[in-house]
């Protein structure tokens, strides 16, 4: 959002910088909310985070090196 608003590109650890200096914080939710599904929760973390958590793999052996790729 700020790249598309300001045409900056700020990282992460920017932005927060930037937040916190402004007394922004992390919000957390006080407590849970009442139309929480516990049994669809529960099922989500079984069967469908599994196959997302796998996804993010790169096959094959990887490099730690940028200007020389799988240099290992």
């Amino acid at each position: 959002m700020i790249c598309r608003r300001l045409g900056l590109s700020l990282s992460m650890a920017t932005v927060w910088r930037l937040l916190k200096r402004h007394g922004w914080s992390w919000q957390a939710p006080a407590r849970r909310a009442l139309e929480r599904d516990e049994h669809a929760v529960e099922l989500w973390k079984r069967e469908i985070w599994p196959r997302v958590k796998a996804s993010r793999r790169r096959p094959g052996a990887g490099s730690s090196s940028r200007t020389r790729p799988d240099s290992r």
